[in-house]
């Protein structure tokens, strides 16, 4: 086949909201605040998934910006396979298969309107609700005159529309109303947009790769993020500067443990609820759940990632590609697997073909 590959290339680390892009790469990261571009990814992540795709298919690379349309629309690809993220508005990461569609032509991974609701935490926790998916308890606000005046502490507070743990500081976990208050305009002031208040669940914590469609859909080992491998003082959650700040490539975190030990009624109530997720959502041949434990040990389902990261090298500690290797999937054939399921979805091969060659 011959395969699209739609990205957005992150090529600096100083993000401010008016400076495009230059053209020196720099893997530094953005501190937070300063992130606009962290949901991207850097070279060496799309390089290795287009090594990945050209084991099997011909491939064209495409950026996602301003000029992607008359691209896709040039080449006329059989598949696309979509990582871009976008970039502003609560559509973003919906604007490239929203292109697509208009073309009429086939891509990997959810559609629009399920890329635009789980990037919206709000929606993605009525949705949930609604279908009786256990999720934390939530409130919204969009000033500081409508926080509420009950509220039981610790609490959570994050921006709706951002991903990649962009605006959940180490700071995020508040234990009173002045936390409170001081989280919720830092939110407003810096993302623009409304901040969610949501119940901390004080378990264990988990992210859950899914991989395929239907019947085959896969649930992956379960990675288990460890908290106490955090600097001393911090606060248990997965933090932005857990993320980007503290695991670095050249000094990686151990905080991840994978498969996660765990009881297997605990494993199969996780993997239970990650399908519900999956499925509430609409999602399509991949997606990454994080779960949190209630105080009374059930699973919760805290957010949901239909565009994972796929950063290449173990030590980077990216948790799909890491759920893969547990699984017995080099970076290379998790790859090949996602085109493998949106190309059978779209009944772009036999599917009895890939079951022979054992990539379902």
């Amino acid at each position: 086949m011959h395969v699209a590959l739609a990205f957005n290339l992150r090529e600096e680390s100083s993000t401010s909201d008016d400076q495009p892009p230059s053209a020196e790469p720099s893997l530094d990261p953005p501190q937070p605040g300063n992130d606009l571009y962290a949901e991207w990814d850097d070279i060496h992540t799309i390089r290795a998934v287009e090594a990945a795709l050209s084991k099997r298919h011909r491939v064209s690379l495409v950026n996602a910006d301003l000029d992607a349309f008359a691209a896709f629309r040039e080449l006329r690809p059989d598949l696309v396979f979509n990582i871009a993220e976008g970039l502003h508005g609560a559509s973003r990461e919906a604007q490239v298969p929203a292109m697509l569609d208009m073309l009429g032509l086939p891509y990997t991974g959810s559609d629009p309107v399920t890329l635009g609701l789980c990037l919206d935490k709000r929606r993605t926790k009525e949705i949930l609700s609604w279908h009786r998916v256990p999720t934390p308890r939530f409130e919204l606000v969009e000033s500081l005159t409508q926080l509420p005046k009950r509220l039981r502490y610790p609490l959570m507070v994050k921006p709706i529309l951002e991903g990649s743990s962009k605006g959940v500081t180490d700071k995020a976990l508040v234990t009173n109303r002045a936390e409170l208050r001081r989280q919720v305009e830092w939110v407003l002031d810096t993302y623009r947009q409304p901040a969610l208040i949501e119940e901390f669940l004080p378990g264990r914590e988990f992210t859950v790769a899914l991989l395929g469609n239907g019947a085959d859909l896969r649930v992956l080992p379960i990675v288990e993020i460890n908290f106490d491998t955090l600097p001393d003082g911090v606060n248990p959650i997965y933090s932005y500067e857990a993320k980007w700040l503290w695991d670095r490539e050249e000094d990686p975190l151990q905080i991840f443990s994978c498969p996660a030990p765990l009881e297997p009624l605990l494993q199969r109530q996780i993997e239970e609820l990650c399908r519900r997720a999956y499925t509430v959502l609409n999602c399509r041949d991949w997606c990454r759940i994080d779960v949190r434990l209630d105080a009374a040990g059930y699973p919760n389902i805290i957010e949901l990632n239909p565009l994972p990261g796929i950063l290449p090298r173990p030590e980077q500690n990216s948790c799909f590609p890491k759920a893969a290797r547990a699984a017995g999937l080099a970076y290379d054939d998790l790859i090949l697997a996602v085109a493998d399921a949106a190309a059978v979805r779209h009944n772009l091969v036999a599917e009895q073909d890939h079951a022979r060659r054992g990539l379902l």
